[in-house]
């Protein structure tokens, strides 16, 4: 069984749509940037952190993943007040940058880590649209304050790379790495997960 280390209702609702079956344990990792830290290396420790931070049987495949947003170095979290999120938007607005999601695969003694980088263009945003954007409250549990798939859709003129990353997993590559560590989609796997939602 695949144990998904995140309480994400999006990784969730991704693999759910994805076909794949799992469980889902929350990990409880701090996710503070640390000093020197770029999104890279930040994103690939947190992965192995949460994926390392819950128990799981020898035949379990945990799947931890950590997503951030980075422009021009700095790196954006999760907006912690409705101020901090119009100010990411503000820097945001008009600009190109990354998304970067980090995945760590934990199979017995095995560990697969890999990022998948996604580059996201927005178009120029003004004051008016990003305080009703951050009144709406869709920004504030996510990473660089918006939620690609929701209202800010609106605001992203293009996507070079997995859009499925900018939302918070990188499926394809997720399901690449299972397959190095021998997994296979089964055919009831579908049903399995419409009998959890």
């Amino acid at each position: 069984m695949l144990v998904l280390a995140s309480a994400s209702p999006r990784r969730r609702e991704l693999l759910l749509n994805a076909g794949i079956a799992f469980t889902v344990r929350p990990a409880d990792v701090d996710e503070a940037v640390l000093p020197d830290e770029d999104a890279l290396a930040h994103v690939r420790r947190l992965a192995i952190a949460k994926a390392s931070a819950v128990a799981a049987s020898p035949d379990d495949i945990v799947l931890g993943a950590d997503t951030i947003v980075s422009l021009e170095g700095s790196i954006l979290g999760k907006p912690a007040s409705h101020s901090e999120a119009i100010l990411m938007l503000k820097v945001l607005s008009g600009k190109t940058h990354e998304v970067h999601t980090g995945i760590c695969l934990r199979y017995g003694v095995r560990t697969l880590v890999d990022v998948a980088t996604t580059r996201v263009t927005f178009l120029h945003i003004d004051e008016a649209d990003i305080d009703e954007y951050v009144r709406s409250g869709e920004p504030m549990d996510k990473a660089g304050a918006y939620g690609i798939q929701g209202i800010a859709s609106r605001y992203v003129k293009s996507v070079e790379g997995c859009y499925f990353n900018v939302v918070g997993l990188p499926v394809s590559l997720v399901c690449q790495r299972l397959a190095d560590l021998g997994w296979k989609p089964r055919e009831w796997e579908g049903e399995a997960m419409a009998s959890l939602g």
